[in-house]
């Protein structure tokens, strides 16, 4: 399954600015899904490294008008989900339209998010994240990455269950790009066979990301869709549920080769 990003920011990393707009933004969305995008992760707060934090209000005044115009106009199947961090912002979100929660923090930066998906009985995708996204980058370490990420999964697993979240609601993310080396994704990637094997769906999302032009020496993150093709195709072949993608046209095609190829086996 394809997750088509949708950040209606000013300052994401790869296309900050572009769907400021709502009609653009809705225009976009429209064409991710025609593209092969089941889902719309819709966010107006930006993750990338060094980013200052957006109040809640002001991610609402971003993302609602989006939600609601998407929500309206998706074809059946097809659905919406909301990046955030904050439970107003998620709230607000799901009375627009929104049937998922995408938290990178986990649950971590608001202790209501946990109540709200509990309540509302809708999926939350729980991400591993090294510090704040203003602080991830600054010299972030690891003694076994994949071991401390799986850890760090399986214990916010269990906060939310706790917290009433079924286990069936619950997806899981290692967090490429979030707080980590290249060698750091690298191995990650290169073991997400584990992170599928605790039995939750499991979400990769690489898009364009800095590691990959690290290892091509290629500073623009738009010439890293080949790239994130081949991502895809790992992440398919190790039993990922869901790819998170600027590039969905792109990277449909090598979801749907590698999933043909794993169902051969």
């Amino acid at each position: 399954m394809l997750m088509g990003i949708l950040n209606v920011t000013p300052d994401s990393f790869s296309d900050g600015g572009k769907y400021l707009h709502v009609q653009a933004a809705v225009t976009h969305g429209l064409k991710l899904a025609q593209e092969g995008a089941e889902i719309i992760d819709v966010g107006g707060e930006s993750t990338r490294p060094g980013a200052e934090r957006v109040v809640a209000t002001e991610q609402i005044r971003r993302v609602i008008p989006v939600v609601k115009a998407l929500a309206d106009a998706l074809p059946l199947g097809h659905f919406i989900s909301i990046d955030t961090t904050l439970a107003a912002v998620a709230e607000a979100a799901l009375e627009a339209g929104a049937a998922l929660i995408n938290d990178v923090s986990a649950g971590r930066d608001d202790p209501q998010m946990f109540q709200l998906a509990a309540h509302h009985q809708v999926p939350i995708a729980l991400m591993h994240m090294q510090g704040t996204p203003k602080t991830m980058q600054d010299n972030p370490c690891y003694q076994d990455v994949v071991a401390e990420v799986l850890a760090f999964l399986q214990s916010r697993v269990e906060a939310a269950q706790r917290a009433g979240i079924l286990r069936e609601h619950i997806l899981i993310d290692p967090g490429i790009g979030f707080g980590k080396r290249r060698i750091d994704n690298l191995k990650l990637l290169a073991h997400l066979d584990r992170f599928v094997s605790i039995g939750l769906p499991v979400i990769l999302g690489t898009s364009r990301k800095r590691f990959m032009g690290q290892v091509l020496e290629e500073a623009d993150p738009t010439q890293l869709v080949p790239a994130t093709v081949a991502t895809t195709a790992i992440g398919v072949m190790a039993g990922v549920r869901i790819v998170r993608v600027h590039d969905v046209r792109e990277n449909r095609q090598a979801l749907e080769v590698a999933w043909a190829i794993r169902m051969a086996r």
